[in-house]
């Protein structure tokens, strides 16, 4: 593991911030707060607002904050971004 820290910044649309944090507990994460999980080699701080998809309807959209080793970063953000994108399939 090096010393570098990297910051990448991911939105997902059509979960929860409690879903992400499921996810992120699924993946070896444990919840600080409401909005910050930590795990062995990265951290991450969500939010979440209401975006339009098109004139009538919204979704929420999870902002997250993935913070962490380089090497590490890689393989989790592909990691929970399949878990994002199977939610609610």
């Amino acid at each position: 593991m090096s010393d570098a820290t990297d910051t990448r910044t991911k939105s997902y649309r059509g979960i929860t911030k409690r879903a992400a944090r499921h996810y992120l507990k699924k993946l070896g994460g444990e919840v600080v707060d409401d909005e910050h999980v930590t795990g062995d080699g990265w951290s991450v701080t969500l939010s979440s607002g209401k975006v339009p998809v098109g004139p009538t309807l919204e979704l929420t959209e999870v902002t997250v904050v993935f913070e962490g080793d380089p090497d590490t970063l890689d393989e989790f953000i592909d990691r929970f971004s399949q878990k994002a994108m199977r939610a609610g399939g």
